[in-house]
């Protein structure tokens, strides 16, 4: 199963920056079992948003070449519960990396201006052809940031 947590991107700062939006339904299956009669979006899911808006900001900077990996999670605060029906906004910024192999993200999440989770990881860049078709991601990115309308 793979799980699509970015459902807009609202602005790119390229090679800085990234904001976003992900949009919390009641159909989510993750909130079947998380928790019955009482679902709330797993705190998990919030972090793979924001890594996955890191992903997003690194194929966009540099023309879809490169993808981000996590590999450490290094600071982690959660500050309340996600809903169905919220709508979260996702920001990430480039923090100091030690070497060049590693990137380091912050991200946060938040709903009507209150945080939802704060987070601090590192990963590496991969090239994005070995994991996903190029061409598939762009017109997606497109999709996202509504370069392309239907």
């Amino acid at each position: 199963m793979r799980y699509l947590l970015v459902d807009r991107i609202m602005a790119l700062e390229d090679g800085n920056k990234i904001t976003g939006v992900k949009n919390v339904a009641m159909s989510e299956d993750f909130l079947e079992f998380h928790f019955p009669n009482n679902p709330i979006m797993p705190g998990i899911m919030l972090l793979e948003a924001l890594v996955q808006l890191s992903g997003w900001l690194n194929a966009a900077s540099s023309d879809f070449e490169k993808w981000f990996l996590l590999s450490r999670v290094l600071k982690c605060n959660f500050y309340g519960f996600v809903l169905p029906g919220d709508q979260v906004d996702l920001s990430v910024s480039v923090g100091a990396a030690p070497s060049q192999d590693l990137k380091i993200y912050r991200g946060s999440a938040e709903v009507n201006g209150k945080r939802k989770i704060k987070a601090e990881f590192q990963g590496s860049l991969v090239n994005l052809e070995t994991i996903e078709e190029v061409e598939e991601q762009k017109r997606f990115f497109a999709i996202l940031t509504r370069k392309i309308r239907f």
